[in-house]
């Protein structure tokens, strides 16, 4: 299942060139991956209020084009998988003409908020993200 979220590149995100800052995309997938368990009825705010938090273990990208200021970008999320207590994401970022200017992956752990350690992810959400992406830990 693909999850598509659209922003646009406002001035502040951009350097001198007009070129989209590069460190701005990890902000991007944030928002994008957000959106996409949103989709699904996940809320950060309900996880973390269940004391369940995902930081992010590792994300890379690799860059083919540009994004330039005030362009609307379309990021593609899919929730690759659920393993243990890591979810995995990939992303791909095109631009109006439809031109792909990135693709990316992140890991984030489900960490317990008292304890501070990895832990299985909730049993409801492994069946939210089951039904709807056909993925399984």
């Amino acid at each position: 299942m693909i999850f598509e979220h659209k922003l646009r590149v406002r001035y502040a995100e951009t350097d001198r060139m007009g070129y989209c800052y590069y460190g701005n995309f990890a902000a991007f997938f944030e928002v994008a991956r957000v959106e996409a368990l949103r989709e699904l009825g996940i809320t950060y705010r309900k996880l973390e209020d269940d004391g369940v938090i995902l930081p992010v273990l590792d994300y890379q990208i690799k860059y083919f084009k540009p994004a330039f200021y005030d362009e609307e970008l379309r990021i593609e999320t899919i929730i690759e998988r659920v393993k243990g207590a890591r979810i995995f994401f990939s992303y791909k970022t095109y631009n109006e003409k439809n031109e792909q200017l990135n693709q990316a992956t992140t890991t984030l752990v489900f960490v317990d908020f008292h304890t501070k350690k990895p832990m299985i992810p909730p049993a409801d959400l492994v069946e939210v993200l089951s039904k709807a992406t056909n993925i399984s830990s």
